[in-house]
């Protein structure tokens, strides 16, 4: 059985810019250090890390494909240089208004990231820091995990209509606590 990790980006990897923000330029994404902890714990216990984010602000004509790449390509070996490794990035470049399939809550990117491959989506996981991202876990099967680095804070919680099934810190908490279960099981 393949061990999955799907990630958002903005909040769980890389500090949050802030509602109705975006990271547009290299020198505003700073990797969370507990995120290259995480990233690198989980890449030497096997599992295999997909990030799937939405990056409306590529259609919004704040960010071009080619500075999103340069700003992914940087994140790569940031998380790379602390002994980890994410195997794909996933971006949604569309605005809401342009109903898409890939757009999270959507799916699309999931499959993109499966690769064809015949993935249990229910012994995957996905860490996110939004409502939308549990909603998109939920929607493709995965188990969810909110971390509160970002975006939602516990007192958000009550209101969300999708409920994540675990809630931790930080991504590096979400990552020991993965180890812990898998141990078990």
């Amino acid at each position: 059985m393949e061990k999955i990790i799907f990630l958002d980006r903005d909040g769980v990897i890389n500090e949050f810019p802030g509602r109705g923000e975006y990271v547009t330029r290299w020198e505003d994404f700073h990797l969370l250090p507990s995120a290259k902890k995480a990233i690198a714990l989980l890449t030497a216990s096997g599992f295999e890390m997909n990030v799937i984010s939405n990056q409306g602000c590529v259609s919004g004509g704040l960010l071009t494909l080619q500075e999103l790449e340069t700003i992914t390509s940087k994140m790569l070996k940031g998380v790379e240089s602390a002994g980890g490794r994410i195997h794909g990035v996933f971006y949604c470049i569309h605005k809401t208004a342009d109903r898409c399939k890939c757009k999270k809550p959507q799916t699309a990117l999931f499959h993109q990231a499966a690769r064809g491959r015949d993935i249990d989506f229910s012994s995957a996981y996905f860490i996110g820091d939004s409502e939308e991202d549990m909603q998109a876990g939920e929607n493709i099967g995965c188990r969810t995990v909110l971390v509160l680095s970002g975006r939602a804070q516990e007192e958000d919680l009550s209101r969300f209509l999708v409920k994540p099934q675990i809630v931790k810190k930080d991504l590096l908490d979400a990552a020991q606590w993965i180890l812990e279960v898998k141990k078990k099981s």
